[in-house]
């Protein structure tokens, strides 16, 4: 009996081990990020405001994973928006509104079920824009970044393992309406990864819902980067095809004369360079959009910006943007959390990471 009591001893402090273990896979991370911002050339005139989230969109998360033997582990992220500027949950209202999703990890990849981000709105971020779709200077002012080209509910993701450079990333979302096809949506990327180069090949495409005749709306994406001794350069192009392929950050009509219209066809270049000086790094970039509907309301932007590093954690920032729109064209400057008000902008903000 006193055998067994020992036995029992030993278990439960194994346990009580393990599950530490276990726990102390647990991360609290999030970013704190405020600026001063301007806007001008817009129909409120000249805005100057405190706003949350220029650089990168201020948040908490919670990230946690368990080894559960045999190479396979489990893993999940809950992370929040939050206002520095008014200390409110972000503009949505939902508690986990940036990411909700739990998976299993093994030597066939990643699975993961829940609230993600988008194959296209991680080959934008991550390869072709040296802002980060972040500041002033962000590819969200001619790219079309908004609504589900960012994250999707409802979704189940596969991320490949990389073998000789080459990696696969796919994305279904379940519209989870009365109509299996309403809002549905689905998309991938391939990338490939050799020394300094990165190429990445996205796609993503939405069905509209019964209002709308289930209309479709494609979005396909092609990034590169190539990483030098001093700087690295940045590249990107798009194609966007149906009624909501390109919608507007800001649609009300900004500048006056013919209304803006998201394109239904259209094209996005975009060069970038980022180049570490002195304590921090310089970002710049200049962009076009090309609108081949009728409307022919193409914009041209460029935008530069510099991160200075107080610490590993913490930096200043500056940033400037300018777009030149054309037919009633309505694209304004953004930064990482605002669609913005006028064709130019700036930001000075200060950001810590935890």
């Amino acid at each position: 009996m006193k055998k067994a009591a020992r036995m029992l001893l030993v278990l439960a402090g194994a346990a009580g081990a393990a599950q530490a273990q276990a726990q102390a896979a647990v991360r609290i991370y999030g970013i704190m990020d405020a600026a001063i911002v301007g806007e001008r050339g817009g129909k409120e005139g000249a805005v100057t405001k405190v706003t949350s989230g220029a650089a990168a969109a201020s948040r908490i998360g919670f990230k946690g994973s368990e080894d559960l033997g045999g190479g396979l582990s489990a893993f999940y992220t809950l992370e929040m928006g939050v206002k520095i500027d008014s200390g409110q949950v972000d503009a949505t209202g939902t508690l986990f509104n940036r990411q909700a999703l739990v998976g299993l990890k093994g030597g066939f990849g990643a699975v993961a079920l829940g609230r993600q981000y988008t194959p296209w709105h991680n080959t934008l971020v991550q390869v072709i824009d040296p802002f980060n779709t972040g500041y002033a200077g962000t590819a969200k002012n001619l790219f079309p970044h908004f609504g589900s080209n960012i994250r999707t509910s409802n979704t189940v993701t596969w991320f490949s393992p990389r073998v000789r450079g080459l990696d696969v990333e796919l994305a279904y979302s379940a519209g989870e309406q009365s109509d299996s096809s309403g809002k549905r949506q689905f998309g991938g990327a391939v990338g490939f990864v050799d020394g300094p180069l990165t190429l990445r090949l996205a796609y993503n495409s939405r069905n509209g819902d019964a209002a709308s005749g289930f209309v479709r709306s494609r979005n396909t994406l092609l990034g590169a980067q190539y990483r030098l001794t001093s700087l690295t350069l940045h590249a990107g192009y798009g194609i966007d095809r149906g009624p909501d392929a390109s919608p507007l950050g800001n649609p009300n009509n900004p500048y006056g004369g013919v209304a803006p219209t998201p394109s239904s066809d259209g094209r996005e270049v975009l060069l970038g360079v980022a180049v570490p000086i002195g304590q921090g790094k310089l970002m710049a970039s200049v962009m076009h959009k090309d609108d081949r509907t009728a409307f022919n309301q193409d914009g041209s932007s460029w935008g530069i910006g510099y991160l200075h590093a107080l610490s590993k954690r913490t930096g200043l920032y500056a940033s400037y943007a300018h777009i030149r729109n054309r037919n009633g064209a309505g694209f304004t400057v953004a930064n990482n959390t605002e669609a913005g008000t006028g064709n130019t902008g700036y930001n000075l903000g200060i950001r810590h990471s935890f």
